[in-house]
Parts: structure tokens; C-alpha cells; sequence
């Protein structure tokens, strides 16, 4: 792996106190909460609106109800991630989660009320209550990144680049000094800056363009992830890529970013059939249709394949059309613009690369392995997942824990902002060819997606290998973006060949059982030499939570198995 992305020498510096890079829900709040400390530079990729917020249809899950709680909340969680959520993490979430909605509802979020004037709550797959705060019917994300821009517009202190993309991160000492970032469309191919800071958050999204088809946006190409192992951060849980079991199938050679059918409309009633018109979930699982992510991805694989099907179908004909034109306008007129009326169709659906639940590996303050470096957001792996997200746990991680990360920052204002600093690791420079890019993602979705296999996984290792070679001389946004890919892909590769189980989002078709007498804990990785390096560190139970049989996150030093990957 390139330990550090070739660029032109820095045109120009500036100092700030704190980076926030990303403009998601996380980005945005830790930016805000940021500035209440120091300046604040708020870099994104594109558009402050291009993230993946803004695309979350179901909503945001806490326990708002008055006959829900924070137990139960914890307790869902805890099932969907099968065996490694880190406990306290999970604990953080859920009894911080309702009062940070209620704040955010301050702050100017609207969401859809209920008769009485309360917030309307659904249910989406995990969750055995309606806990799910939704916005203009299913467009709970759009709605949150309106309410925060417009926070942001109103708040002092942080200044906004758009189009920008951060290289790589500047060390001193040991610690961040700051970042290297490349702006776009400024009159100039390599407008290659400097920004000097105390430190520098990552909540640059997720990484679902390493696969052909996902629902992430053109943006997530896995940035964050990338430049952490560049400079030596460990990251966790990589293995665990979540497919949405219900993204709209546009035919077999379908690429790029995928319509999304949420969670909701299941949790409203829709049923999952197959051609006959069987609901084929009924008996895989208690909840059915509703079962976790993780569950419902591989019971319509699994029909796909007794079947000889290329899909399955989502039918919500029984909701109606005023149901569907009031709770879920952006699906229906989605699934209109495909060439399907979900009022009088079922909409045809199979799964896609969605959400990853690993990351880079942080507290529960967002602090990672490398001093003055937070990540918080999908980039991040809080622990708060473990081996499969519950359904609408993105939004309030995001929005969790860049709260507290901006509360932690305060204590960075105490440390001068360092002018001298160098890359993290200028040992390998290089960039890997824009035209591979395709090939990565072929390759990671042949071998690394739904299913996968001992045979497979070393089949995209040596592919990735191969890809690898080559090579790029001309430093561009479409080479950095291909070889973050390439890192982030080998990473995942190497972590989901070194865990031989299936566990939550991780399906081994070669060890089809989950297997806690040797798997379970989690797998942890770090970047040297140009070898990323897996530790296997298993868990140590602590007392069971409410509800749960699942045991906490310690890991004595001693029990660590490494493996080179």
C-alpha cells in the first residue's frame, strides 16, 4: 500500500485550531459545537448538502416514546451487532441519543408530528418498539442537513471550503499538525494547500464506491479510512460492510449509486415475496421482514438462489396510494422515475453495498490512535455497531459522538498550533491509475460482497495486488480517489479472509456458523511498512446487559493474535 499520496508541494498555508473534515450530520455538528473553543475550518469534498446525510430516508432511532427506554434501545443494538458491539459505547448512544434529538429539534429540524403533537415514531428491522423519528415521510436526511447548514450559517468561527480534498495528514512529534488538501476548480490542476491546526477530525463518510453497485453517493469513496492508515491510525471491524437488503433492482449490470427502498416501508407493513408471491421470510426469523439488516440480506440471497431469480420484490400494494404519496413521496416518485408504481407493483429489489460498520478506531470521545486526530461519523468505528447496524443508528452515532467530540476539543486550545510538521509517512509516494477504478470495484463485488469464500477472498487479493501495479504520475482528484479505493478494498479484503466465520454483516460461505469459541472479538489493523497488519483481540465477558447475552468490549493486552495481511 502507498503510505503517501503524491501531490505538488503546498501553494499555500493557513492556520486554524480545528479541522473538520465532511459535511454530513457529524461533520456539521462537530464543526458547530467546535467553534464554541476555537476557529474552526470545515472542509467537504463538494457541496457543504452532497454527503451521505442527505440521502438517510428512514430517520433517526432513539428512545423517545414513553414506553420506550434507553435498555431497550441498547438491547436491539446489541442483538443486531452479534457478539462485538463495545457495550459502553452502545450505552453512550442510547441514554445520550433522546436529549441530542431533542436538540437538534431545537436547533431547527422538523420532524413529522402525530396527532397529538408528539414526534411520530415508525419502526424500522432490530427494533422491537417504534422509535424511529422520520421527516417529510422519508426524508429525514434532507431535513437534517437543511436545519444544520442553515445552524451553520448562523454560528461564528468556522469558515467553509467546498470542493476540497484532503491528501493527507501532517505530523509533529508524534502527533497531528495538521492536513494537506487539494482544491478544486480554484484555476489551478494541483491547487495543493496547507492548513496548520491543533487538530483534525474525519467524518468523511462512508465507502461504498469500492463496490459496483451501493447506495452511497459518488463522494464516498472512503477518504477518512485511507488517509488514517496512511498515517498510521488504527482502524477496526472493516469486515463488516452492511448491504441493504432492499435496494431497487435496475437490471443485471446495474453500477454506481442504487435507488433505496428504506427500512420503512417494511416497518409500515410492506412484505417481502418472491415471484409466486410467497413471503419467504416468514419462519427465517421472529420479526420476518423486520428481522436485522444482516438476517434479511441473506434470507433473499439465500431465496434468490433456491429460486434462480435475479431478485425479489417488495410488495406495499396492500398500503395504498394515499399512504405511499403522504409517508413516503421521495420512494414513490424514485420507483415512478424507474418505471414502477409501488402502489400497484411490487417493486423489484435485491441487495446492495450500504454502511460500513468498521472504521477508524476511536474512544467514546472520538479520539483515535494518533494524538489530535478524531473521527466520528460512518468513517469511525465507535464499537457502537459491532457486526451489523440496527436500522437508523447511523444518524444519532453521527450525532452523538461529534458532540462530545466537540466538547473534547476544548481541551486541544491549551496546545500551540504547530508551523512546521511533515507528511505522516513520506516513505512511498505514488498513486494508483484512474482507469482501475472500475476493476476494484468488479473485483470487490465478485468476491467480497454478500457472500464470500476462502477461494474468492484470496482471488481479490491477488487481483488488488495486480491493480496495484498500476501506477499513475499524474497527481488528480480521480488518482487520490482510486487509490484511497485501493487501500481501503485491500483492508477490507485482508480483514474479511483473516475472520473465518459468519457473523452480522461478515458471511463466510466456507464458515457458515458464528463461531464464538474462536471469533469472538474483533479484528484491528494498523498500515507499516506497506503492510497492513491485523490483531485479533478476543473478548473478555463483563456482566450481561439488560435484555442481552452479549459480553462487553475488555481485551487484555496479552490475549492480542496478530497476522500480517
Amino acid at each position: 500500500m502507498i503510505d503517501e499520496l503524491a501531490a505538488g508541494a503546498p501553494g499555500w498555508t493557513t492556520h486554524t485550531d480545528a479541522v473538520v473534515i465532511g459535511s454530513g450530520i457529524a461533520g456539521l455538528v462537530a464543526a458547530m459545537r467546535a467553534a464554541r473553543h476555537g476557529r474552526v475550518l470545515l472542509v467537504t469534498k463538494a457541496l457543504l448538502d452532497a454527503g451521505s446525510t442527505r440521502w438517510a430516508q428512514g430517520g433517526i432511532a432513539a428512545a423517545l416514546a414513553p414506553e420506550d427506554s434507553p435498555e431497550e434501545h441498547l438491547a436491539d443494538t446489541l442483538t443486531a451487532g452479534v457478539g462485538l458491539c463495545d457495550v459502553e459505547a452502545v450505552r453512550t448512544l442510547v441514554t445520550e441519543g433522546p436529549d441530542a434529538v431533542r436538540r437538534l429539534i431545537e436547533t431547527g429540524a422538523h420532524f413529522d408530528l402525530a396527532a397529538d403533537g408528539t414526534v411520530s415514531l415508525t419502526r424500522e428491522g432490530g427494533h422491537h418498539r417504534r422509535r424511529i423519528a422520520h421527516a417529510g415521510g422519508d426524508a429525514t436526511g434532507a431535513e437534517i442537513s437543511r436545519a444544520l447548514l442553515a445552524a451553520l450559517k448562523q454560528t461564528e468561527g468556522v469558515e467553509v471550503i467546498e470542493h476540497a480534498l484532503v491528501l493527507d495528514l501532517l505530523m509533529e512529534g508524534g502527533r497531528v499538525a495538521g492536513v494537506t488538501l487539494h482544491v478544486m476548480g480554484e484555476g489551478q490542476r494541483d491547487g495543493v494547500g496547507a492548513v496548520r491546526a491543533r487538530s483534525v477530525v474525519l467524518a468523511t463518510g462512508g465507502l461504498g464506491q469500492v463496490f459496483s453497485a451501493t447506495t452511497n453517493p459518488v463522494v464516498s469513496t472512503g477518504d477518512g479510512v485511507a488517509l488514517a492508515l496512511r498515517a498510521g491510525a488504527e482502524v477496526a471491524d472493516l469486515e463488516f460492510v452492511q448491504f441493504h437488503p432492499t435496494v431497487m433492482w435496475l437490471g443485471p449490470g446495474a453500477t454506481g449509486q442504487q435507488p433505496l427502498i428504506s427500512e420503512a416501508v417494511r416497518g409500515e407493513g410492506a412484505h417481502l415475496v418472491d415471484a409466486s408471491g410467497e413471503r419467504f421470510m416468514v419462519g427465517r426469523h421472529e420479526l420476518a421482514e423486520l428481522a436485522p439488516r444482516d438476517v434479511v440480506a441473506k434470507g433473499i440471497m439465500n431465496r434468490m438462489r433456491e429460486t434462480g431469480e435475479q431478485h425479489m420484490l417488495l410488495d406495499g400494494r396492500h398500503l395504498g396510494a394515499r399512504f405511499w404519496e403522504t409517508r413516503f413521496p421521495t420512494i414513490l416518485a424514485s420507483c415512478r422515475e424507474h418505471g414502477i408504481d409501488p402502489v400497484t407493483q411490487p417493486i423489484p429489489v435485491v441487495p446492495a453495498a450500504h454502511y460500513a460498520s468498521g472504521g477508524i478506531r476511536t474512544d467514546r470521545y472520538g479520539r483515535t490512535s494518533i494524538p489530535g486526530l478524531y473521527a466520528c461519523g460512518e468513517t469511525a468505528c465507535t464499537g457502537v455497531h459491532g457486526a451489523n447496524r440496527l436500522a437508523s443508528n447511523s444518524l444519532l452515532e453521527g450525532l452523538v459522538f461529534a458532540e462530545r467530540i466537540g466538547e473534547a476539543l476544548a481541551e486541544e486550545q491549551a496546545l500551540p498550533v504547530i508551523d512546521g510538521g511533515a507528511p505522516a509517512r513520506p516513505r512511498e509516494r505514488g498513486l494508483i491509475d484512474p482507469s482501475v477504478r472500475g476493476e476494484i470495484q468488479r473485483v470487490m463485488s465478485a468476491h467480497c460482497g454478500v457472500l464470500r469464500s476462502a477461494e474468492g477472498l484470496a482471488e481479490a487479493r491477488r487481483l488488488l495486488e495486480e491493480l496495484g501495479g498500476r501506477t499513475s504520475d499524474d497527481p488528480c482528484v480521480e488518482a487520490w480517489e482510486t487509490t484511497n479505493l485501493h487501500t481501503v478494498a485491500t483492508a477490507i479484503v485482508a480483514a474479511a479472509e483473516r475472520r473465518e466465520e459468519t457473523r452480522g454483516s461478515h458471511w463466510r460461505e466456507d464458515f457458515p456458523e458464528r463461531d464464538d469459541a474462536r471469533w469472538l472479538g474483533r479484528l484491528s489493523g494498523r498500515l507499516g511498512a506497506g503492510t497492513f497488519r491485523l490483531e485479533f483481540a478476543p473478548e473478555v465477558p463483563e456482566p450481561e446487559a439488560p435484555g442481552s447475552r452479549v459480553p462487553g468490549p475488555g481485551v487484555p493486552e496479552e490475549s492480542r493474535r496478530t497476522t500480517a495481511a
